[in-house]
């Protein structure tokens, strides 16, 4: 399987849960686990780095799952801070045109029509996420992945009108997007650090997401 993270510090305790079996290839380590062979891929923080390395390392290896790791922000009052979600779907709430107050989605200009592939009704969409009982245990919400996290009030409701979003990253729909051209079995799992607001680092649960992220990432591993 395949491990794919921004930063080595949000895996931290799943790399030292692993046997790493060479030497690193790049930004790529070849581990293992129990019986399987776990290939971890830290890709750098962002769409563009995590889409260039995603695609490289499946076009050149096949793997039976992949899995997205990492924290995240969340806009629903429900999720807490420290809980771990799938992300089901994702959008891209930056990608478009400003046209005076108002936005222009890449579907409102006619450059991309809602279902042209890999696209579901203008989302990306894991239809049928792995069935691994650790993984489906986790609460499904609805994501946008965005090149700038979102910190000011009125860019936050803005989002919430375009998308009505969940959660936030940076490199999740260009993960998902990866692996849905390539055709390779996949999950999005993300721990929040915070809520979504005027930027706070005070009040984040940086350390606590993270911990909750290892360790339901090696549940997931272990019942594969």
């Amino acid at each position: 399987m395949l491990i794919v993270a921004a930063t080595a510090a949000e895996i931290d305790l799943l790399l030292a849960a692993v046997t790493q079996r060479s030497s690193p290839d790049g930004p790529l380590r070849r581990c293992s686990r129990g019986g399987h062979d776990v290939d971890v891929l830290t890709t750098g923080v962002g769409m563009v780095a995590t889409a260039a390395w995603s695609s490289r390392i499946l076009a050149l290896h096949d793997y039976d799952l992949a899995l997205n790791l990492g924290v995240c922000g969340t806009f629903d009052p429900s999720i807490p801070a420290g809980a771990v979600v799938q992300v089901i779907s994702e959008e891209l709430p930056e990608m478009g045109a400003e046209a005076d107050d108002a936005f222009l989605t890449l579907n409102d200009l006619k450059l991309l029509a809602r279902g042209d592939f890999p696209f579901r009704d203008g989302r990306l969409m894991n239809a049928a996420p792995p069935t691994v009982a650790a993984l489906q245990d986790l609460p499904r919400v609805r994501g946008i992945t965005v090149n700038t996290v979102h910190g000011r009030d009125s860019s936050i409701a803005a989002v919430r009108q375009q998308c009505d979003p969940q959660v936030e990253t940076m490199e999740g729909a260009a993960f998902m997007y990866a692996c849905l051209i390539r055709g390779t079995p996949f999950a999005e799992i993300r721990a929040v650090s915070n809520v979504v607001e005027k930027r706070n680092r005070a009040a984040w649960k940086l350390a606590e997401a993270i911990g909750n992220l290892n360790a339901a990432a090696l549940g997931i591993i272990d019942q594969a």
